[in-house]
């Protein structure tokens, strides 16, 4: 029996924990014994919402032991693993903390602010012989898992161009969302899940040019338009914008053309289009990433191997390449070149 702690109930850690109940009620060998946060209220129930619907149903949550301290749970339960959905800015800490315990960790998406923090908590899982996971739900999302298998398989030849979209409303469900130095802004939080795409996909890129605007003053860049530079020539781009206001909502696109047709993903259906022959709709899950993100984690664990997708040394780039883009906004879209891990500013195309 696999015997999960979670820490933090806003939105993403009720989302995790419906899910958690799901698997529990499919038959996976797993229990949800502890929860933890700091705020009394949120122990209660659902609390704060977010801008994707999520599966719903009510939980039991008197079945759960309740705690207010990371500290206290970890001396009070006999865990094997914790699920940590906590503000970006305390993910390099409770992680390290969980890890130097002896618990295997899943820690959303961002996995750090900057790759320092990141290094350290991979040292942390190395020192432990436990496993990190990173919520980079997109990776488990069937849209972006067909893309995946179509770019992999060759099924339309090779990529020649790429486009990503992220964007909805300045987010009001915590205040440090707003805070640059506590969340990175819609660069960390929301353009993150492209860039991770960008990456995932293709490859860290030679060099990324970004440019940003920030809106509301503190919270970092609200908006971005990023590009990435690789070998092969394709031209790679990704958005994020967190100021549509007004009933926008939320949307995640992406535009995707291949030698002999391309995939568009909008509105939540993903269309395949090839050159020659009538375009089609693939059949896909409506699971959400969220759910096989989480069924991976635990599937892994309780049968003693490795993490495959998302594993915290591959999600490290992801850090890397958006640190790069923070880089390139702040000098006004000049290109930042990525030699071996470290960034290098690129003044002019010729390097």
């Amino acid at each position: 029996m696999l015997r999960i702690g979670l820490i933090g109930l806003g939105f993403m850690g009720n989302t995790h924990l419906e899910n958690y109940m799901r698997l529990e009620q499919e038959g996976h060998d797993i229990q949800v014994v502890a929860l933890c946060d700091m705020d009394p209220e949120k122990l209660k129930g659902p609390a704060t919402a977010g801008n994707i619907e999520t599966v719903g149903g009510a939980i039991d949550f008197g079945r759960f032991k309740k705690y207010t301290s990371v500290a206290d749970m970890l001396a009070g339960e006999q865990l094997d693993a914790v699920d940590i959905t906590l503000p970006t800015f305390l993910h390099e800490q409770v992680a390290v903390q969980c890890l130097e315990h002896g618990l295997h960790v899943l820690c959303e998406k961002p996995m750090a602010l900057t790759q320092e923090a990141c290094d350290n908590m991979l040292a942390a899982a190395e020192r432990s012989g436990k496993q990190l996971m990173i919520g980079q739900c997109l990776r488990f999302w069937p849209a972006y898992v067909r893309l995946k298998e179509a770019i992999e398989g060759g099924e339309f030849g090779e990529v020649t161009n790429a486009c990503f979209f992220r964007g909805g409303a300045t987010p009001t469900w915590g205040p440090w969302l707003l805070q640059k130095e506590k969340s990175g802004g819609a660069l960390m939080d929301m353009h993150v899940h492209d860039a991770d795409m960008v990456y995932w996909l293709f490859g860290m890129p030679q060099a990324v040019s970004a440019v940003g605007r920030n809106v509301v003053p503190g919270s970092g860049y609200d908006l971005v338009s990023a590009h990435y530079r690789y070998a092969g020539g394709q031209v790679v781009n990704a958005q994020a914008d967190w100021t549509l206001q007004g009933d926008f909502g939320f949307e995640m696109t992406y535009r995707v053309n291949f030698e002999r047709g391309n995939i568009l993903f909008k509105d939540g259906v993903v269309r395949v289009n090839p050159n020659e022959g009538a375009g089609y709709a693939p059949e896909l899950s409506a699971d959400m990433g969220y759910y096989y993100q989480l069924k991976h984690f635990v599937e892994r664990l309780v049968a003693g191997l490795p993490i495959v997708t998302a594993a915290g040394r591959d999600t490290r780039g992801t850090i890397e390449l958006v640190r790069a883009e923070m880089r390139s906004a702040d000098e006004d879209g000049a290109w930042v070149a990525i030699v071996t891990g470290e960034q290098v500013r690129y003044y002019d195309d010729e390097g």
